[in-house]
């Protein structure tokens, strides 16, 4: 079959499985779902109104089953984290098997590990791993990307910098405290301190191993999580859930990218975060919420540069006190949220190219479900990506032109 979902119980699984099932008519693409439990897992999405073709067993300690789960699909999604936890048993499997993989993994000390390690047995099988594939990062990976591809077209340069800003335009009402950081994205956060290379969450060059070019991006562009203003009076500050997730998945798609056109990569200062707009009087009031966030942000920086010992308690108890994977907003809140993202580039000779994206639906739920689907509908077609394989971003795995598919996810992207 074309698509798997492993680890279709879960709240942004049963969302994955409900749009796979809505865009099967459109496409005539194949889909499953698995779980450890079929009975559940069958039992689950029928409670969520979603009627699924086929429900197959995989637990994540079974490699047999997993392997027999690679071999029957193009393409695996894994919902089943926290990945650090989880996630290499799956990966490993779509490997061998010759599955290509997308999951939601932020945790950037183990997505680090798998490029290290899983690299080149994913290239000589010409299988795609393409993790960080949700709000974090792909909406960011494909702005930059279509930003540098058209400075490339228009002026004949490159990017020096791009600065990332994201908005959110309508929501459903007050907001709850479910409807932000989802528990998923806690509990890969917790897991991610605790890690032997935890360190490495603060790094914008984690994800590259050319040691040369990692230095390059470090002295251009290190993560900042202060608050700031823009030319336009919106505060900004840091990007949720964590400032330390894009860049690094940013700077290995300029490496990719630069490679597959035989140049060397030449980093661009790279910069990014909620832009928290509204009336002058409400100044004191916004730059206090940047200032909390910031204060957050560099705690976990703190945490990840910490001792080890230090590191493994503090990783510990925060999985007990945070809340888990079913921790997010009620289904009804989910469809009224509109957001937007937009990139403001800049080539060599000052140049300027803006590329945006104005989106519907919760960003860590509902159009991260649709747009993982979609890209996973996009993997499993030939030819409907590039011909690249490895461990890839998202932009780097499926090619601008995924930026007009990703309509159907309502994603809109356009270059200004």
């Amino acid at each position: 079959m074309d698509v798997v979902v492993l680890g279709a119980t879960g709240v942004t699984g049963r969302r994955v499985c409900a749009y796979l099932a809505e865009r099967a008519a459109a496409t005539g693409a194949t889909w499953g779902a698995a779980g450890r439990d079929p009975a559940r897992v069958e039992s689950v999405l029928a409670e969520a109104g979603v009627s699924t073709p086929e429900v197959l067993a995989a637990d994540l300690t079974d490699s047999a089953a997993l392997g027999a789960l690679a071999a029957r699909a193009r393409v695996v999604l894994n919902l089943a984290g926290p990945y650090t936890r989880h996630g290499r048993s799956v990966i490993d499997a779509c490997v061998t098997g010759g599955a290509h993989y997308a999951d939601l993994s932020g945790e950037i000390p183990f997505v680090r590990s798998v490029t290290l390690e899983a690299d080149v047995p994913a290239r000589q099988a010409g299988v795609k791993v393409v993790q960080v594939c949700g709000f974090e990062a792909l909406p960011p990976d494909l702005l930059v990307l279509l930003a540098a591809e058209t400075a490339r077209e228009r002026h004949g340069e490159h990017l020096v910098a791009a600065d990332v800003r994201v908005s959110i335009d309508a929501l459903p009402g007050l907001p709850r405290p479910s409807d932000g950081i989802s528990g998923g994205t806690f509990q890969s956060l917790a897991e991610s301190a605790g890690v032997d290379d935890a360190a490495v969450l603060t790094d914008p060059a984690a994800l590259i191993a050319d040691g040369p070019a990692a230095e390059a991006v470090r002295r251009t562009s290190p993560i900042l999580v202060r608050p700031r203003r823009a030319p336009d009076g919106a505060v900004i500050a840091p990007m949720s859930p964590a400032a330390f997730i894009n860049p690094a998945v940013i700077h290995r798609t300029g490496l990719l990218t630069a490679t597959a056109r035989g140049e060397l990569y030449a980093p661009l200062r790279y910069r990014e975060g909620v832009a928290l707009g509204g009336h002058p009087a409400t100044l004191p009031l916004r730059l206090g919420v940047a200032g909390m966030l910031s204060g957050t942000q560099g705690l976990i920086a703190g945490i990840a540069r910490a001792p080890a010992s230090v590191r493994r308690r503090v990783s510990a108890g925060l999985t007990r006190v945070l809340p888990s994977s079913g921790f997010g907003p009620a289904a009804d809140r989910l469809e009224a949220w509109r957001w937007s993202m937009r990139v403001d580039a800049t080539t060599a000779q000052g140049q300027d190219v803006r590329a945006e994206v104005h989106a519907e639906g919760h960003p860590g739920y509902l159009a991260t479900a649709r747009m993982l689907g979609e890209a996973g509908l996009l993997m499993a077609r030939p030819g409907d990506t590039p011909d690249a394989a490895g461990c890839l971003t998202p932009a780097a795995a499926l090619g601008t032109g995924a930026a007009e598919r990703m309509a159907a996810a309502r994603l809109f992207f356009s270059v200004g």
